[in-house]
């Protein structure tokens, strides 16, 4: 896979490049500044690209402002996006456009490096990661919605579709059976009257924007 990574910190900057080299993917571009991550990604055309939210020089959201505009000029461009924290208008924004191929992850989630590999896998597929402590999160900061009609167990359910894990991921994970989840599943979107689909990244684009609608 062809990546390109977008990084101020040296430290964090080449241990990306060390463990996506190892494991075979090529780095084509590294860039330390805002301004140099949009002509980096249109020069190389990447299969998928790894964006700190805040870059030199005002460390705000250089970032983020140029995976949106590489999105708009490269339509489908795979974007993995690393925050210090939990910023939430930063991850509505890069999620709520309705087109997979995107990720939210906080930086400590690169130090758990299957995780974090797994994701950028994800995304560069089409589909969607985002940090559990962005999910969780999300969820906690609404308030008299029909999340609340929701079960414990369909909040849980919820949280893992909105990382982006499948029917058997979050079976395995909540120790049930793939029948169960899809009974879950679908008493979700009926609750929270969104359409019922079984297609990867549809559906949890489908639950950020119900989010994102009602923030």
């Amino acid at each position: 896979m062809r990546v390109v990574i977008a990084e101020d910190n040296a430290l964090l900057r080449e241990g990306l490049v060390l463990l996506l080299r190892t494991v075979g993917h090529d780095v084509v571009a590294v860039v330390r500044t805002g301004p140099e991550i949009l002509p980096a990604l249109l020069e190389h055309r990447p299969e998928a690209a790894v964006i700190d939210v805040r870059m030199p020089p005002t460390f705000r959201d250089e970032g983020l402002k140029a995976a949106l505009a590489a999105r708009q000029s490269l339509p489908g461009l795979p974007v993995l996006v690393l925050s210090q924290y939990v910023e939430q208008s930063y991850a509505t924004e890069l999620l709520g456009g309705g087109a997979g191929g995107v990720g939210y992850l906080l930086k400590d989630r690169v130090g758990r490096v299957e995780e974090f590999l797994e994701a950028l896998d994800r995304v560069a597929a089409g589909g969607t990661a985002l940090d559990p402590e962005v999910v969780t999160e999300l969820l906690a900061r609404r308030r008299n919605t029909p999340l609340d009609s929701l079960t414990a167990r369909e909040q849980e359910v919820l949280a893992l579709m909105a990382q982006g894990h499948d029917n058997p991921a979050i079976a395995q994970a909540l120790v049930i059976t793939e029948r169960s989840v899809s009974k879950h599943i679908g008493n979700v979107f009926l609750k929270l009257g969104l359409p019922p689909t079984d297609s990867g990244h549809r559906r949890v684009l489908a639950v950020l924007a119900y989010l994102e609608n009602r923030a």
